[in-house]
């Protein structure tokens, strides 16, 4: 990849995120209703010399891998990676020439559609396991659950991203979306008593120990919600403020989360169903 460089570049402007997020969900043993499980997190930051901790809730899931950068260099003309994390890790989060944002969405299309080669890996079964490690301490492997794919999503228009690799980056993304039903009972368990033992506030203190410890200033934890609650919360939302960051049960939504839901139509939102 000695072709392929790192950060913004003079024709680099446009930030493409590529990744899948995960609606985990499973049966309440209690009342067989089906729950939702999210992803909180809190990262400390620095703000004006002072460290400050954000929590906030999000999907499941992660980066798509670039399994051919090289080719997917030559398709479109050229990238380089936003950051060293995402070249290490071959993330398809990079930045390009804005004309060929075209050519990206038509690839990540085709390869949902299966007639695409070997540019990229959607999967999220390794995002799943090292999340559900970083939030239960708990292996979760393929036969706990079952995988559906849902589609994806595409959003066309610029935000300047608060991603700490590319801070301020205008950055268009694509969702590949699934679903993951929980099997397995230990795992369930473990979701639900996670979700009602720690506080947002527990988990601002976590990663402010975290980070006094020498680590990276985080902390992570599930947030059980119940999905028809969320969706009808998501419609009592103005369409213009549905992708943003917004508390529901005075926990943070990151503006990912209505992608979820296939009959929440946010301004924003190109949707691919399959």
């Amino acid at each position: 990849m000695n072709s392929i460089g790192i950060g913004p570049g003079k024709e680099f402007s446009l930030r493409i995120s590529v990744a899948a997020i995960v609606a985990v969900k499973f049966t309440d043993p209690e009342n067989n209703k089906t729950l939702l499980a999210l992803e909180r997190a809190a990262t400390v930051h620095t703000k004006n010399e002072k460290p400050e901790v954000t929590v906030k809730a999000k999907p499941f899931g992660g980066g798509a891998r670039l399994l051919d950068p090289e080719r997917l260099s030559k398709l479109i003309g050229g990238f380089n990676f936003d950051s060293e994390r995402s070249l290490k890790e071959e993330d398809f989060r990079i930045l390009t020439n804005p004309v060929s944002w075209e050519k990206i969405k038509k690839i990540c299309i085709a390869h949902l559609e299966e007639t695409d080669n070997g540019i990229l890996d959607t999967g999220p079964e390794r995002e799943l396991e090292e999340e559900f490690e970083d939030c239960l301490s708990i292996k979760i492997r393929p036969e706990d659950y079952s995988l559906k794919d849902k589609g994806m999503v595409i959003e066309d228009s610029p935000v300047n991203t608060k991603n700490i690799n590319a801070p301020g980056s205008p950055t268009v993304r694509v969702y590949y979306l699934y679903e993951a039903l929980i099997k397995n009972r230990q795992i369930i368990d473990l979701a639900m008593n996670n979700s009602k033992r720690y506080s947002d506030d527990d988990l601002a203190g976590m990663a402010h120990q975290d980070l006094k410890k020498g680590g990276k200033g985080r902390a992570n934890a599930v947030l059980v919600v119940d999905p028809d609650k969320l969706r009808r919360f998501y419609h009592s939302v103005p369409t213009g403020k549905q992708g943003e960051l917004i508390k529901f049960e005075e926990h943070l939504l990151d503006g990912n989360v209505p992608a979820l839901f296939e009959d929440i139509s946010s301004h924003k939102y190109q949707r691919i169903l399959t």
